[in-house]
């Protein structure tokens, strides 16, 4: 167990390639940089495209070893609940690493931890439930049968967000599957990566099986996803790195699966109750300092309650305390990077200069801890239209946009007028309205009465150009699954060869 356990002030994290830590090649470093002093912490390999070659080369040796190819299904479930327990054991000690990267709360990255084990049972646990089928044929003499197979080697690229859940969400059903992966997670929050992927060792996988890759996207994450031996790219990201990986896929026709950004809806009718859409408004935008892909951005509130629900909600985030991560009493804590700051920043002024009224925040806050992390107050802007840059364009940050609506119709036409799809919610009391919402809003997990929940069990992804394909439940180890069909002649004798049976 990991209790009591404290992180050093000067950290050096290297690559893990074929089971073990290693430099990379050209003796590279970049730093990786704390949000709440804004200083550098620790130094992580700096990878390039020899780096990437050496990864893939040992995942796909991996996947011939006989130690990993000729492994029982049930025994590769073993494995995976092995490590979900290591996961389990050590999740004080990573989610300390996950807060130092990307200052998201203590808090919320250990409930992510302790809540990550789930996966590896659950996919674990499905391992051995992959089924052929035996197929009725018409050819006489003939017996038929399908199986599945690994599809290869994965690419899993992550984000700075949640950095070991987003990974999970791709790792977990790819080993289940039998495949081997190369993990590139963000420049920005890779140090937990490093230690995570040690844990696979200690649980008895082979080397190869999991790799992972330190450094930036063009270095690493392009010859990475053009590697002719990776067979599949799953991705979560911005929607111009989607874009460019799902191009460089296709040249190889690679399957591929994007999880992209969002400009989720937070629908709050009139019926619904303000103490609790307010509480779920803070929770879609807030909770994870906006930084998430499902975050609720838009408030969509019914003219006859949009004063009252404004007037609860700046109330109650004027009491929220802004601060140190690890702090318990830490309700919002910093954006994950200097560069996202000022992205944030910028959009108050973008959003103040097509009309939007600021009712809450919108400053940098530069009087907490030394006065140089990348902290900003929650923000809310109301008398937004849906086509402002702000209603429209993701921003990854604690920004919120208040829309009014004047009748159900008006609010699915808003909801829906975005280029994405990845999430939407409804706060009503009514039920033939809450199935009227979710049958009508365009998006790939609809909320009635809450927001933010997802599960191993249920597939997620987004509609539009909030990506491709889903992540979670059974259906997605087929992801990494390619089916073959077997003939098998029972007859004595060989057809004629001109002639197609």
């Amino acid at each position: 167990m990991d209790e009591g356990w404290t992180l050093a002030e000067t950290q050096r994290f290297n690559l893990f390639i074929n089971g073990q830590e290693t430099p990379a090649q050209a003796g590279e470093t970049l730093d990786s940089f704390d949000p709440v002093t804004g200083a550098p912490w620790a130094s992580i390999a700096r990878a390039r495209a020899a780096d990437v070659d050496a990864a893939v080369i040992a995942a796909s040796d991996a996947l011939a070893n006989p130690a990993w190819r000729d492994i029982s299904a049930s025994d590769r479930g073993a494995l995976m609940r092995r490590v979900g327990d290591l996961i389990l054991e050590n999740a004080e000690r990573l989610a300390t690493l996950e807060v130092r990267d990307n200052g998201k709360l203590m808090a919320e990255m250990l409930g992510q931890l302790r809540y990550i084990p789930q996966y590896y049972y659950y996919y674990g646990g499905l391992a051995d439930k992959v089924e052929g089928a035996v197929i009725p044929t018409e050819k006489t003499g003939m017996f038929v049968y399908t199986e599945h197979e690994p599809i290869g080697v994965v690419a899993a690229i992550t984000p700075w967000n949640s950095p070991l859940l987003l990974t999970t969400w791709k790792l977990a059903p790819a080993l289940a599957a039998g495949c081997t992966v190369v993990i590139k997670p963000s420049e920005h929050a890779s140090t937990s990566m490093i230690e995570f992927a040690k844990l696979f060792t200690e649980a008895g996988f082979p080397p190869g099986v999991v790799n992972v890759l330190t450094g930036y996207g063009d270095e690493v994450g392009a010859p990475l996803v053009a590697h002719p031996k990776v067979n599949r790219v799953a991705f979560t990201g911005g929607e111009v790195g989607g874009k460019a990986v799902y191009k460089a896929a296709a040249e190889r026709l690679k399957g591929v699966s994007l999880e992209l950004g969002g400009k989720s809806p937070n629908i709050i009718c009139a019926d619904a109750d303000i103490e609790q859409v307010v509480k779920g408004a803070v929770s879609g935008i807030f909770a994870a300092t906006g930084q998430t892909c499902m975050a609720g951005s838009r408030v969509l509130v019914h003219e006859s309650i949009h004063d009252a629900f404004v007037a609860r909600l700046v109330d109650f985030i004027a009491e929220a305390r802004v601060g140190d991560p690890t702090d318990p009493k830490t309700q919002i804590g910093p954006v994950a990077t200097k560069d996202q700051l000022r992205k944030v920043l910028s959009y108050v002024d973008i959003a103040t200069s097509e009309g939007a009224h600021l009712a809450f925040g919108g400053k940098q806050l530069t009087d907490i801890g030394t006065g140089n992390g990348w902290f900003v107050e929650p923000t809310v802007f109301t008398n937004v239209t849906n086509d402002m840059r702000v209603a429209q364009e993701e921003i990854f940050g604690p920004v919120l946009s208040v829309i009014k609506f004047s009748d159900d119709d008006e609010a699915i036409r808003i909801a829906n007028d975005t280029p994405y799809g990845l999430a939407a919610a409804v706060w009503t009391n009514d039920v033939a309205r809450a199935f009227k919402f979710t049958k009508a809003l365009e998006a790939g997990t609809v909320w009635v009465n809450a927001y933010r929940v997802v599960s191993y069990t249920t597939p997620f992804g987004g509609f539009k150009n909030s990506g491709l394909g889903r992540e979670g439940g059974q259906e997605m180890i087929k992801e990494y699954l390619q089916t073959k069909s077997v003939y098998v002649n029972l007859g004595k004798t060989t057809p004629n060869p001109f002639v197609l049976g």
